[in-house]
């Protein structure tokens, strides 16, 4: 499954009919929230939680935060089934 960024948002857990994507505790009132239903990778990469960090652009990102940011894929990858990817 491919979501477009349009798409995604309506997985953040305003609507307890669907499924969050991420994990639960990326639901509203959780210490993640801000990542539910976005693709969040510059915020993850930076180990923000930084609302302006908040989206896809890996624009002038270092190699370490690179490096960064594919660990956190391996973890989630690990952790959580991957269930569609966002469509560019």
């Amino acid at each position: 499954m491919e979501l477009t960024p349009q798409e995604l948002t309506q997985y953040n857990g305003a609507d307890p009919s669907k499924p969050i994507y991420v994990a639960s505790f990326y639901g509203p009132g959780g210490a993640y929230a801000m990542f539910a239903g976005k693709d969040a990778s510059r915020a993850l990469a930076k180990m923000s939680k930084n609302d302006e960090d908040v989206t896809p652009s890996l624009e002038g990102l270092s190699e370490k935060e690179i490096g960064v940011l594919e660990d956190w894929e391996k973890k989630f990858e690990a952790k959580y089934p991957v269930v569609g990817r966002v469509a560019s």
